[in-house]
């Protein structure tokens, strides 16, 4: 399904990660001891939602025929009292849509594949190479 490689790169907590030849760098903020030299792991985990959330909503608005114009999607997050995570997107298109076709696009985006992971859940194991 999906392959990525984390290589450290020796300088503080900076991680080049590599997937199907695309490059990006991994850190943390400099008030987390990092460098700053990229996103933070949290905010990979919520970049790899709204890119989900983007792809899927402009897939289903061309096979519509319905025009977004310029579409995006503003995720942030935030943990309630017991410590659960809530994500909450908010998403803009540059053209009219109307209350029909928002309505339509906002019960897709609860069902993208990124999204039904994130609330099921996964099964991650680990072994030493």
């Amino acid at each position: 399904m999906a392959h990525v490689n984390v290589v450290s790169t020796g300088t503080s907590y900076a991680h080049h990660i590599t997937s199907r030849g695309h490059t990006l760098t991994a850190d943390e903020p400099a008030a987390l001891g990092g460098q700053d030299q990229g996103m933070a792991p949290f905010d990979l985990y919520l970049a790899s939602l709204a890119a989900c959330t983007a792809i899927t909503l402009r897939m289903y608005a061309e096979k519509k025929g319905w025009d977004l114009g310029e579409f995006s999607a503003e995720l942030s997050s935030r943990r309630d009292e017991s410590g659960k995570l809530h994500v909450h997107r908010r998403l803009r298109a540059s053209v009219g849509l109307t209350d029909a076709q928002w309505s339509r696009l906002l019960e897709v985006v609860a069902k993208t594949p990124v999204t039904l992971v994130m609330r099921e859940g996964a099964v991650i194991t680990s072994e030493r190479a």
